[in-house]
């Protein structure tokens, strides 16, 4: 086949991934129970704790980031389980379906989209409900480009209950800090895709010494994502099954960026650069589906004006811009477009995609007021 050309991928995941971690994947293979794997396994993991905030050793699955929440679920909930789940989006309902899937009752707490449920609400869910077996959160919710802001808080209230907590960061660690040892976090997923700007193939799971203990104690009916033994094999330096190890090699530079750059400076520029994008919607005379409050600094969800055309809007981005952007999800399909403000992104990647979404805006028939974008471009970032 014809390989495509290089674009600027602006979306949710994958993202754009730096030389120097495509470079990585050209390493010559390895024998996985080999002495050269369980050095590269070991640095991994221990430069994985950097990204959790960890002194636990996080696993790394081959696997995308559904898997790593599928594991994270199967290994915790057992039939007849109750689990409080707060649901504002497509993977919110995911993550309720995948607890049902595992024989939980899987206790809703929803919100209109664009909007997250507010921590009171949540709370009352967990007070009201007897035998409670876990709270599991979405924290960036990837199809509306919301993000709950009471993550610490909400870990609080599951320890009162006794209750796991699992936070599906797919979408956000490295983007945001979850300090997943203060805040109580019982087990957390991301994926490499993501703010790590690596390949898409991985994904990254934290886990309590709690939550260790009970996956061993209790484990799943399920094999290759069986935590307690993926635990067993790390402590030999090993994994259970056959890893990427591509991947891994892959993994292991951007996890060297991560730590070179520092992860508080990483957050603060995917937080600046947010604000950057939403300035160039409001600019551009666009609304951002989120509510205020809850916007992420990961996804930037945008509405279209009324009778611009999503799939054509897209393509010319694409074919005539090299800027691949996402489409919107469910009943938003056509309204919305997403944009990932993710992994390597720079004032550069928010400046062209702006420029070019004025000229296809315009050539659809969309006003823009170019003098007031342009002053948003020219700010300091």
């Amino acid at each position: 086949m014809d390989y495509p050309k290089r674009k600027l991928i602006m979306l949710p995941g994958p993202t754009n991934v730096p030389d120097r971690v495509m470079d990585a994947m050209i390493k010559p293979m390895i024998n996985h129970r080999g002495e050269t794997f369980t050095t590269l396994l070991k640095e991994v993991t221990e430069k994985s704790k950097h990204l959790f905030q960890t002194t636990e050793s996080p696993l790394i699955l081959s696997a995308s980031g559904t898997g790593g929440v599928e594991a994270a679920v199967w290994n915790i909930v057992r039939p007849g389980d109750k689990v409080v789940v707060p649901v504002y989006g497509e993977f919110g309902s995911r993550l309720s379906e995948a607890v049902e899937l595992a024989g939980g009752e899987a206790i809703r707490v929803t919100s209109e989209f664009g909007t997250v449920p507010s921590l009171d609400a949540v709370t009352e869910a967990i007070r009201r409900t007897a035998n409670l077996k876990a709270v599991y959160l979405v924290h960036n919710e990837t199809s509306t480009g919301c993000t709950v802001p009471y993550v610490e808080e909400l870990g609080k209230v599951a320890a009162e209950r006794g209750a796991f907590y699992v936070v599906d960061a797919i979408s956000s660690l490295g983007g945001y800090a979850i300090p997943v040892d203060k805040w109580g976090v019982d087990v957390c997923v991301t994926g490499s895709q993501k703010c790590l700007a690596a390949p898409p193939g991985l994904s990254l799971l934290s886990m309590s010494k709690k939550a260790a203990e009970y996956v061993r104690k209790d484990p799943p009916r399920v094999r290759y994502f069986d935590l307690g033994r993926q635990l067993d094999f790390l402590a030999h330096g090993e994994t259970p099954f056959t890893p990427a190890i591509s991947l891994y090699y892959a993994l292991d530079v951007a996890l060297d960026m991560l730590i070179e750059e520092g992860l508080e400076k990483r957050v603060e520029r995917h937080s600046r650069l947010a604000g950057r994008f939403y300035s160039v919607l409001d600019a551009m005379g666009l609304k951002a589906f989120a509510d205020p409050r809850f916007r992420s600094n990961t996804v930037i969800a945008g509405l279209y004006p009324d009778g611009l055309d999503d799939k054509l809007f897209r393509k010319r981005m694409n074919e005539e811009h090299d800027i691949v952007i996402g489409a919107g999800f469910g009943a938003m399909k056509s309204k919305m477009f997403r944009i990932g403000n993710m992994g390597e992104v720079s004032t550069a990647h928010v400046n062209r995609t702006a420029a070019a979404m004025a000229l296809t805006l315009t050539k659809s028939g969309h006003q823009v007021d170019l003098e007031r974008l342009a002053a948003v471009l020219d700010a300091s970032s």
